[in-house]
């Protein structure tokens, strides 16, 4: 049984990323397309990282969810629309049949509870830190999918969250209420009057759950990820995680109804059993959506998945000589800016290659990462020299316990020769000198 697993898996990985299926025409390309897809995206799964990141999500939410509440009633109440809230809630949970409407009652008795008083001072403070913990927290688990070493600064971080937290509640208001709006029985009655729009209402009608979902989705890939996300790819992970999220919706709500023997086992502890998984598969296909995203602008990581790049000495020395020499070339030109995504996109190395050899550069002072994510010169660029931007990824960064190492006299002499032989190369020159060169 042994000896056939290895044989099971050479014959579906033959299938998935060999050509076999594309001498079937279009039909076999997009079946093969779809199998990658899938492969990739069933491999991460069971790899477990976007499972326990979807586990720690869902801790951060039950940690969260009253103060993200009451601070969110509280900027509807300043709009005057506090009052749709816990209809809209309601809307959301459920999935989970009557326990979601226990749910909805509860959460709003405690937000209803928090007064002015509470949200005052310290109270207040500990409030909004709490909710903006939570979009961090989000953005950390699509930082992880896109391969993004850095998160947004401090400042950044406070402006974009809040202006979420501020504006977010309005739109999930408005955005529930076209749903409302949309299966309304006495609007669907009034259209369908009409000969033309009546049928394509209700064709639309049924879809629109899905589509307001899916821009919602397509929304959070492009904004939460501290990187640039390409519409298209957003567009991919958005209506497909859109999909899946009202897929799943359904199939829960009929698990949830078929469930009494869960009542019966966990008694009073099925609602909250209920609530976690029900939160659980909630994150878990947030990110799968963000991961497939990640892979339509990013396929050629569709294969190799989450493994770390492996770099010779010769790649690191060329990468640290070249980000610098970038970074020194846009700092010199007035009105130019570079960051990590345009590094990548110059040099054609994904950013997660680039990150390490950055962050040692930084770490030496020889790069300054500023608020706005662009990237300097760490010091004036005639103190800059090449043996130092090259000692950097040659002698730096050296771990473990190889303290007065002994090695044998003629590796000594040898390594002694390659020293003085780079010394001589790059002699005095510094990153300045390398860009008037580059000019002349």
């Amino acid at each position: 049984m042994s000896d056939m697993t290895p044989d099971i898996g050479e014959r579906i990985d033959a299938l998935v990323w060999g050509d076999s299926l594309a001498q079937y025409g279009l039909p076999g390309r997009i079946l093969a397309t779809a199998l990658r897809y899938l492969y990739a995206v069933l491999r991460d799964v069971m790899s477990g990282q976007l499972t326990l990141r979807s586990m720690s999500l869902v801790y951060t939410t039950l940690l969260s969810v009253v103060p993200l509440l009451a601070f969110s009633f509280s900027v509807l109440k300043g709009l005057g629309v506090h009052s749709e809230l816990e209809g809209k809630l309601s809307l959301v949970l459920e999935p989970l049949g009557e326990k979601g409407v226990e749910i909805t009652r509860q959460l709003m008795t405690l937000v209803n509870s928090v007064n002015g008083s509470v949200l005052g001072g310290i109270g207040l403070a500990f409030f909004i830190y709490t909710a903006i913990s939570m979009v961090q927290k989000i953005e950390e688990s699509f930082n992880y999918v896109w391969y993004v070493p850095k998160p947004r600064s401090f400042a950044r971080r406070f402006t974009e969250y809040m202006l979420v937290l501020l504006v977010g509640p309005l739109i999930i208001v408005i955005v529930m209420g076209m749903i409302t709006t949309v299966q309304n029985e006495i609007f669907e009655e009034y259209l369908a009057q009409y000969a033309i729009l009546g049928p394509i209402f209700t064709a639309s009608s049924k879809l629109t759950p899905y589509l307001i979902v899916g821009g919602l989705f397509t929304f959070l890939y492009m904004y939460m990820p501290n990187t640039k996300v390409k519409l298209r790819s957003a567009l991919v992970g958005g209506f497909t995680g859109g999909f899946l999220w009202a897929t799943v919706g359904v199939i829960f709500t009929a698990f949830v109804v078929n469930s009494t023997r869960n009542q019966a086992i966990y008694a009073s502890f099925a609602i909250a059993i209920t609530t976690l998984i029900w939160l659980y598969m909630n994150w878990l296909v947030l990110l799968i959506g963000s991961q497939l995203a990640f892979y339509h602008q990013n396929p050629a990581y569709l294969r190799i998945g989450r493994r770390e790049p492996r770099l010779s000495n010769a790649m690191r020395e060329r990468l640290a000589l070249n980000i610098m020499f970038l970074v020194g070339g846009a700092f010199r030109n007035p009105g130019e800016n570079i960051t990590m995504e345009g590094l990548s996109a110059s040099l054609k190395i994904p950013s997660i290659t680039l990150a390490p050899v950055a962050m040692s550069l930084e770490h030496d002072g020889l790069l300054t990462l500023t608020e706005g994510e662009k990237l300097l010169p760490g010091r004036e660029m005639t103190r800059i020299s090449l043996g130092d931007i090259l000692s950097v990824v040659r002698v730096e960064g050296e771990t473990g316990s190889h303290r007065d190492p002994q090695w044998a006299t003629e590796i000594e002499r040898l390594g002694a020769r390659l020293d003085a032989a780079l010394d001589d190369t790059v002699g005095e020159r510094t990153l300045a000198g390398l860009l008037d060169e580059s000019v002349s």
